[in-house]
């Protein structure tokens, strides 16, 4: 997909977040598409191009003052 030079990282390498945005809409909820077929959302999870996705970071607990 990606027509960059040098080239994005492929959808399946471990550093595939590097590849450009080519659509952002974070008001319906995904941050970015990436040249590469990733779509990543605003809570760190993504869908890959092949339908599998990668979990939503895990976030800190909030703990109330007792």
């Amino acid at each position: 997909m990606c027509l960059h030079q040098p080239t994005c990282p492929d959808a399946q390498a471990s550093d595939h977040d590097a590849a450009h945005v080519v659509a952002a809409h974070p008001e319906q909820g995904w941050r970015s598409l990436l040249c590469n077929g990733v779509i990543l959302f605003a809570d760190c999870g993504e869908i890959l191009p092949d339908g599998s996705a990668i979990a939503p970071c895990p976030r800190p607990a909030m703990h109330s003052a007792a």
